[in-house]
């Protein structure tokens, strides 16, 4: 009896022991151990399990995949005094785990570290730019991206040719591009990151914006612009619609020319024929003939209310009386 009693706790130490002598390193994820708070047997890296001294040696688990930091949005003044809202993300690994355990210890640490790193170089790289860099692409194909160019881009500007242009009309153009400054950006940011154990991986500009204070102005800028495109619109659709109708009066006086003068020409020929025809058919019978155009004539006398007085000596009365 009293031997079952003590097989009892002697079985419960053992799997204590035995359970806290073996851990596990799944796939995607890292480990350090440590003993009494200092680093001992190298990092491990590969998946498997390992054993280290219960009670003693504490395990130390870290991812190996890419992980993300999302920074708050910070409102940040550009070269040319627009204040904007700058919302930026980053991808980044543990590299060391050994250095990033002995530097920031968690990730809440490590979040820390980046939001200072990277908000100070993000508001660097703003500041010392100009808007239109921020919001385009050096790249920009002006041909294939003309209208999301009017659609997007910053109201104080105007598009044409690849080129912004200021409200005063001078030309701009895009030197570096949002690609180029968040490159700079990730180059700057990640030459201060392998300090705590951490690869910068990527840097990107998730969203830009205007600060409310300045938006009302902004978007009466925009419809202001709108209208101006809008009316530039109307006025070349006016000239083309000019140019169009003199291009179709000129081409209706030509073919009404060319159809007159074949109507003419066609006229003329008839005319011609009828003549021949009338001489060869009247040239048969003069007589008859005579008799044709005199009653002929009769008929083109002016008709209405006028009275015409004719004599029996008259020309129409001799047919009729069998002297001519």
């Amino acid at each position: 009896m009293k031997l079952s009693r003590l097989i009892i706790p002697l079985l419960i130490l053992v799997v204590l022991v035995g359970s806290s002598s073996f851990f596990i390193v799944k796939e995607g994820e890292q480990a350090i151990i440590t003993q009494f708070g200092k680093p001992v047997g190298g990092t491990y890296k590969q998946a498997g399990i390992y054993f280290k001294i219960p009670f003693i040696q504490e395990v130390h688990l870290f991812e190996k995949r890419l992980l993300k930091w999302d920074g708050s949005p910070n409102q940040i003044p550009t070269r040319d005094k627009k204040y904007i809202w700058v919302d930026t993300t980053a991808r980044w690994r543990i590299v060391d785990p050994l250095r990033f355990l002995q530097t920031v210890a968690t990730y809440t640490g490590a979040l820390s570290r980046l939001d200072d790193i990277i908000d100070s170089v993000v508001r660097d790289e703003v500041s010392s730019n100009l808007l239109v860099e921020l919001v385009r692409s050096a790249d920009w194909d002006p041909e294939r991206g003309r209208e999301a160019r009017e659609e997007f881009s910053p109201p104080q500007m105007v598009q044409a040719g690849g080129q912004s242009k200021r409200e005063g009309g001078e030309p701009r153009t895009v030197k570096k591009g949002r690609q180029i400054i968040t490159r700079l950006m990730l180059k700057a940011a990640a030459a201060l990151t392998p300090q705590y154990g951490i690869e910068l991986v990527d840097v990107e500009i998730k969203r830009i914006n205007y600060v409310k204070s300045v938006q009302k102005e902004v978007f009466q800028r925009m419809i202001s612009e709108r209208k101006r495109i809008a009316s530039q619109y109307r006025s070349e659709g006016e000239g083309a619609k000019r140019r169009i109708l003199g291009s179709m009066q000129k081409e209706l006086s030509r073919i009404r020319s060319e159809a007159y003068r074949k109507a003419q020409t066609i006229r003329g020929k008839a005319e011609a024929q009828a003549t021949i025809i009338y001489g060869e058919a009247f040239g048969q019978d003069p007589k008859f003939y005579a008799l044709y155009k005199t009653l002929e004539s009769y008929s083109s006398q002016p008709q209405g209310k006028s009275d015409l007085i004719l004599s029996t000596d008259g020309e129409y009365f001799g047919y009729l009386k069998g002297v001519k």
